[in-house]
């Protein structure tokens, strides 16, 4: 009984010992899947993670794809808006680069045109060889508006032998006026080979003949273009001039004392009074008289502290008060009196009109 006892407790204790080393290897196995488990849901939980992360960038990588996208096809067509400006640009620049030179060929022609223009008036007015052969001391102060002018001078012998000095100006200036002055030359010239000597005669068909010409121009009562002008000849035998003045003034300076001489208040051309024949007057001159004969652009020139124009009453104090002077001098002065009139306090006026002044000393 003993032994059985001993066999059997024995047995308890091996089955106990197994049963023991069973349940510990339980513990090892579900420690073990659990861990497993654990590891795998761990291990799950980091993937889905990551795979939530990897959709979120790749949703952002399409995103930021599309706008990139958006943003080059914006940028596309600004860069073709651009293109297109700047040919559009280059267009109008090459449009202004043809306009320019057109534009300065014009100009070029234009002025060659003008400066030719103005080469054939010279060649009516009178020329310094024919002043030099009639006169001893003298200046021409002649200082067109533009290039050509309204205003001229012409001088000749006339059939009578005496020296014929015209000062004239013609209606408008510039080429309408370098043409004005052209026709009145010519007609000056005919009455001229007609033989005509007397100033007043002289004046009376050169009248005529320009009222004849324009009345050609189309315009219903025919042109009312002309000129002022002033006509001396000059009978240095006899010491004395004949003149005859259509609104132009002529002054003589004797012994510091300016006296204007009359003249007819009417142009030569179309007028009220054009049937009225210019006078004619006789002035006796002496050795030191000096002689202007001018047009009124110099007294209406605007210019000084005030703007306002110069005045005939300034330029015959300038011209009395400088009358024993030199005619070059006197010439200088007129230039620089004229450049300081237009030139005043920083502002530059621009010329009004042409001006001629001629001065003669008798000797």
């Amino acid at each position: 009984d003993s032994e059985k006892k001993q066999l059997q407790i024995e047995k308890l204790g091996k089955e106990k010992k197994l049963q023991f080393s069973e349940n510990k290897k339980q513990r090892i196995i579900i420690l073990f899947v659990t861990g497993s488990l654990m590891i795998v849901i761990f291990f799950s939980i980091f993937i889905f993670r990551l795979f939530i992360q990897k959709k979120k960038l790749s949703l952002l990588l399409v995103n930021q794809k599309q706008k990139i996208e958006i943003q080059n096809t914006d940028l596309q067509q600004a860069n073709e808006e651009i293109n297109a400006q700047k040919n559009q640009i280059e267009s109008q620049r090459d449009l202004v680069i043809k306009q320019k030179e057109y534009i300065e060929g014009i100009h070029k022609e234009v002025t060659d045109s003008i400066n030719y223009a103005e080469r054939i008036q010279r060649s009516f007015m009178a020329t310094k060889e024919l002043l030099d052969e009639n006169l001893t001391e003298y200046f021409v102060f002649f200082r067109p508006k533009d290039v050509v002018s309204g205003d001229f001078y012409w001088a000749g012998r006339l059939n009578n032998g005496n020296f014929a000095l015209i000062t004239a100006d013609s209606t408008g200036h510039g080429v309408p006026g370098a043409i004005m002055s052209i026709l009145n030359i010519s007609s000056i010239e005919n009455a001229i080979e007609q033989g005509l000597y007397e100033p007043s005669e002289i004046f009376n068909k050169t009248r005529r003949t320009i009222i004849a010409r324009l009345k050609k121009d189309g315009s219903p009562d025919g042109g009312k273009d002309g000129m002022d002008a002033s006509l001396i000849c000059f009978d240095f035998v006899n010491q004395k001039f004949t003149y005859s003045s259509a609104n132009n003034p002529i002054w003589v300076i004797r012994e510091n004392k300016l006296v204007e001489l009359n003249y007819d208040k009417m142009p030569i051309g179309k007028h009220d009074n054009d049937q009225i024949s210019f006078t004619q007057h006789e002035f006796q001159i002496q050795k030191g008289d000096v002689i202007y004969t001018l047009t009124d652009g110099m007294s209406d020139q605007f210019g000084g502290k005030k703007g306002k124009k110069f005045l005939s009453k300034n330029l015959k104090n300038l011209l009395n008060e400088n009358n024993q002077k030199s005619m070059s001098a006197q010439k200088e002065l007129l230039d620089y009196t004229f450049e300081n009139w237009i030139n005043n306090n920083g502002i530059k006026y621009e010329q009004t009109d042409d001006i001629t002044i001629i001065g003669i000393r008798l000797i």
